[in-house]
């Protein structure tokens, strides 16, 4: 069964890129410490967690950070003028609340939108872009934002809202990635006999180019490398290309430049052994996931994607089903535990 609270704090801790210390680096080493041999943080501030084992040496890593919001300037009525920190679609954030983290702690803000009586009719079809775009906080000016704590260079990020729409469907943002982060420390804690040699990474700014599972990766020098990460489910206007669904399991890429066959094939006996249902869908290039970057890591990785599938990713309102979660753990879990050397030429 899915930890609905421990699940809540993990999505909601604070951890735009490059700020993963806000809050999400000290929930993971809270969930982690007393179920690994040893943990430490990096440089970069991944969240490195070792299980010993003799067998094969696995990094597995899902990120921790976030997509959000700087604040690159203050007019002088006190609106908040921001640019992206990583994928953010601007017009998902008309009429959303942000979260910001000031010098003076938490504050929010709000991304107003003109009412339509006020606009002028060929306004109405127009998009909202960085240019348009300006955040709400309250002040009436420059000077009085500034004392409320915001500054050039003030993070942001969507407001935490965590909402269950059935018993197993659930929505709120920042599935991506805290969803697999959430399924690795669980399948961590979880796990029992195993003669891997494993280290749990949640890696840091993976939204801006596979930062941290690239200094991870060199540190470790694993053998195997499982990247866990969302993927896309069937949605409304997929036009019918996408093929995992929502309910159905756990996801892992088929065939493709970024996945080892051999490693490929032992997870498709793992999931018939335990009777786990394990879609795929088609990998024709690098996944644009942390196993992109393990990959070539040194002499090369056996690398691996395991996923998650989320509706709307990128947005306030990501939707996961609970069932694909509790799979995912078990199938992490067994995975790691059946896991022996293995020749690894492909």
């Amino acid at each position: 069964m899915v930890d609905i609270e421990l699940l809540k704090r993990v999505v909601e801790a604070p951890g735009v890129s490059g700020f993963e210390f806000l809050g999400i680096r000290d929930v993971v080493i809270e969930a982690l410490k007393d179920y690994v041999d040893e943990i430490k943080v990096d440089k970069l501030g991944n969240v490195i967690a070792h299980k010993k084992g003799n067998g094969p040496k696995v990094m597995v890593a899902a990120h921790m950070d976030k997509i959000g919001l700087m604040v690159n300037h203050i007019d002088n009525e006190g609106y908040l003028h921001v640019v992206p920190i990583g994928g953010v679609d601007p017009r998902t954030l008309v009429a959303q609340r942000i979260r910001f983290f000031t010098d003076k702690g938490e504050r929010y803000g709000v991304v107003g939108h003109i009412p339509p009586h006020l606009q002028k009719p060929e306004d109405r079809k127009k998009a909202a872009d960085w240019d348009t775009i300006v955040v709400d906080v309250g002040a009436d000016s420059k000077e009085e934002a500034e004392e409320m704590g915001f500054r050039v260079g003030t993070v942001g990020e969507f407001a935490p809202a965590f909402t269950k729409l059935t018993e197993n469907r659930i929505a709120t943002p920042y599935l991506d990635d805290r969803v697999c982060l959430y399924a690795m420390i669980e399948a961590a804690r979880a796990l029992e006999n195993h003669e891997a040699d494993i280290y749990f990474v949640a890696s840091v700014q993976e939204e801006v180019g596979l930062r941290g599972a690239r200094v991870a990766s060199y540190a470790i020098d694993p053998e195997i490398g499982i990247a866990m990460d969302v993927t896309f489910a069937k949605q409304v206007g997929d036009k019918g290309k996408i093929v995992p669904k929502l309910g159905g399991g756990p996801v892992m890429d088929e065939v493709g430049p970024n996945i080892h066959p051999k490693v490929r094939r032992f997870a498709d006996e793992v999931a018939k052994k335990y009777d786990i249902p394990l879609q795929v869908e088609a990998s024709p290039r690098p996944t644009g996931t942390d196993a992109n970057i393990m990959q070539i890591n040194r002499e090369g990785v056996a690398t691996a994607v395991l996923s998650i599938p989320i509706r709307y990713m990128h947005s306030q309102v990501e939707t996961a089903d609970l069932r694909d979660i509790d799979l995912t753990i078990k199938f992490a879990k067994h995975f790691l535990e059946e896991l022996r050397p293995m020749d690894l030429t492909p």
